[in-house]
């Protein structure tokens, strides 16, 4: 069962040097106040290694992290949107792993499923291959590691209090299976209801993958 901390004291859960999952596909599902936190506490908590969709924009969001130097590595399928990310990356200040878009969210499944990783025939021929390809009836696939972290924060548009989440639409993205891959979860929501009051067969991500739950605002 998670338990419903501030911003402030959620974030206490995040060492330096951390492996950090964080859901969300641009401005949509990622959970901006948790970040922007992590953005305040530049020489508390530094040296992560994301992984993430992208970087945000420059100086907003994710980006932030970028412009204070609190990143050492991220891996993802989108980073030329920051492009003060592909500066610090040619100045050697950030390592960037790029991975099809598809290939990410399912090494993060397969994280979150216990599995050791997968075979895909996304990638073969390119820089993006892996160092083990295997030919299966006929066709060329290279084998994609698992993705797991240390937490994960994600973004729900309402929670029960045991930590069962429910997701708006395309803001789900990233955000169930992060949840998954984790040691640690951390979901900000919208809205905090009381157990029983979320309709079954709207809770995407079960209470047994979250450990804290923040309450945020809308328009917060």
């Amino acid at each position: 069962m998670a338990e419903i901390f501030t911003k402030e004291q959620a974030i206490e859960f995040i060492k330096p040097n951390s492996t950090l999952m964080i859901g969300g596909f641009g401005n949509v599902g990622i959970p901006r106040r948790l970040v922007s936190k992590i953005a305040d506490m530049p020489s508390e908590i530094y040296g992560l290694t994301l992984i993430v969709n992208d970087l945000g924009t420059p100086g907003v969001g994710l980006g932030r992290l970028v412009s204070n130097k609190q990143i050492k590595k991220a891996i993802g399928s989108y980073f030329s949107y920051n492009p003060d990310a592909v500066t610090a990356y040619h100045r050697g200040e950030l390592d960037l792993k790029l991975m099809p878009q598809g290939n990410m969210a399912e090494a993060i499944r397969a994280g979150g499923a216990g599995l050791g990783g997968f075979y895909s025939p996304v990638g073969v021929g390119t820089e993006l291959e892996g160092s083990d390809n295997k030919v299966i009836n006929g066709k060329e696939y290279t084998f994609v590691e698992a993705l797991r972290a240390d937490f994960a924060m994600i973004h729900a548009y309402k929670a029960d209090t045991l930590g069962n989440l429910v997701y708006n639409k395309a803001a789900g993205n990233f955000n169930p299976l992060m949840a998954m891959a984790a040691k640690f979860t951390i979901a900000e929501a919208e809205e905090i209801v009381e157990a029983g009051a979320l309709p079954p067969a709207e809770i995407a991500t079960p209470f047994v993958y979250v450990n804290a739950l923040v309450k945020v605002e809308r328009g917060e």
